[in-house]
């Protein structure tokens, strides 16, 4: 029991770098993007996306991920972008304040969040 404990202990703190990595980059994406994607201004809108984004990242992304494996494989790696701009634009639908009009933007903002995952990750 204690091994399961120690494995969630550690996932913890990697979990809330993602998190915040994911905040940031919704939040630089947003500011780059203003009239594409909105989130009305308050910063716990911000957070509370990053979270679900985070989320959606460890359980749903390595999913898509698999089933698209193929097409990820032929196109070198490159539609792991699109992949993450389908998290960002599902985060949209399922959390209102989040407003982003186009895939087209949620896949740049994808790729300002991985790149800023990136950052973080590689900094830590």
């Amino acid at each position: 029991m204690s091994g399961v404990c120690d494995t969630i202990k550690s996932m913890i703190p990697s979990f809330l770098v993602r998190w915040l990595a994911c905040s940031l980059g919704l939040w630089i994406a947003a500011g780059l993007l203003s009239s594409h994607i909105s989130y009305g201004g308050r910063l716990s809108a911000v957070i509370l996306a990053g979270f679900i984004l985070a989320v959606l990242n460890m359980v749903i992304k390595p999913v898509f991920v698999l089933l698209s494996l193929p097409v990820v494989v032929l196109t070198l790696g490159l539609f792991i972008i699109i992949i993450n701009g389908l998290m960002v634009y599902l985060v949209s639908k399922v959390y209102a304040p989040l407003q982003i009009t186009s895939f087209w933007a949620a896949v740049f903002a994808g790729m300002v969040v991985g790149l800023v995952n990136y950052v973080v990750t590689a900094v830590r």
